[in-house]
């Protein structure tokens, strides 16, 4: 029998949100030199947020 999937492990549920919240749009724009505490917080430019794409390791051949 399959388990529901609202029941599955904690890294399981962790999905790639495309829209960030203020806070993380901050820090990013921080990070990127766009953007300072001294600026206001409101008419922040769009972040985008792209999920990292492992590539696969080829095996060694022995």
């Amino acid at each position: 029998m399959s388990m529901h999937k609202s029941l599955l492990a904690g890294d399981s549920l962790r999905k790639h949100r495309n829209v960030l919240n203020r806070k993380e749009r901050l820090e990013k724009l921080e990070a990127q030199g766009k953007w300072n505490k001294d600026e206001s917080i409101y008419g922040l430019p769009k972040v985008v947020n792209r999920p990292m794409i492992k590539k696969k390791k080829k095996k060694e051949e022995v």
